[in-house]
């Protein structure tokens, strides 16, 4: 079973990190140093299916799960990046349980969804065709990203909806959604959180959040919070932090 998947079944928390930059070595390099799983990203990086499938060979040996954020509710490309070697998605902008519904049924073999088998990469090309079809629906994971107030209001509703592993907070898109772009305190933009929070708990999806600044302090609290599904930064603020740190002179304040 994928790591990711075991941990969020018995309520202990999964730690990834986003992808924005397309190449197999990044994701070898993050993947070795023990994420639990890391999300490519499809919706706003330069990501096609060829990309998709070296990324997948490169974090394959390290165990860590990948997970492809799709470019929307989209059960056509769902298929194809799981064909491509992916563990499982992360469907961005959900807004209703019949949205929910499709990815689920979408990424999943009948009778249980309408996934078509395939002799793809994922079953080694046929050589394990019979093993990966028998294990698969008990294995994939699917996310569903509520980054819209009508989402948070509806959030119970979708959660409820059999199939979901986690529900990921967008706080960026949902602030965007309130008229408040990127004013991740304002009052109303919490609320949403909470909302959604609290559906995740009362429905049993683990909940998500992306954490962007690479600070630890800043996991711990969505820990502390109940999040258990921890996106950890992402690979250009770690590259830009890791530079301007050690362009950093001695004693000067840590940049922002």
């Amino acid at each position: 079973m994928a790591n990711t998947k075991a941990k969020l079944g018995s309520g202990q928390a999964a730690l990834g990190c986003w992808m924005l930059i397309p190449h197999p070595a990044v994701a070898e390099l993050m993947a070795g140093e023990g994420f639990d799983w890391l999300a490519l990203d499809m919706e706003h990086a330069a990501v096609d299916l060829s990309v998709v499938e070296q990324v997948a060979r490169a974090v394959r040996p390290s165990g860590c799960d990948l997970l492809v954020r799709l470019d929307g509710v989209n059960p056509t490309l769902a298929k194809h990046v799981l064909d491509a070697g992916a563990q499982g998605v992360i469907v961005p902008t959900v807004m209703t349980p019949e949205e929910a519904d499709t990815m689920v049924a979408a990424v999943r073999y009948p009778p249980a969804g309408n996934r078509g088998t395939s002799l793809s990469r994922a079953a080694d090309y046929g050589r394990a065709f019979a093993d990966y079809t028998r294990r698969h629906n008990d294995e994939v994971i699917v996310a569903v990203m509520l980054e819209h107030h009508l989402a948070a209001a509806r959030a119970d509703a979708i959660l409820a909806r059999p199939g979901l592993d986690a529900a990921f907070i967008g706080p960026y898109d949902l602030s965007a959604s309130l008229g408040v772009a990127g004013q991740l305190d304002d009052p109303r933009v919490l609320a949403a959180e909470q909302a959604i929070l609290a559906a995740c708990k009362r429905q049993g999806v683990a909940a998500g959040y992306h954490v962007v600044p690479p600070e630890r302090s800043r996991i711990e609290e969505r820990l502390a919070a109940g999040y258990r599904f921890i996106g950890c930064s992402l690979d250009t603020q770690l590259l830009m932090h890791g530079c301007r740190n050690l362009l950093r002179p001695a004693g000067a304040p840590r940049p922002a």
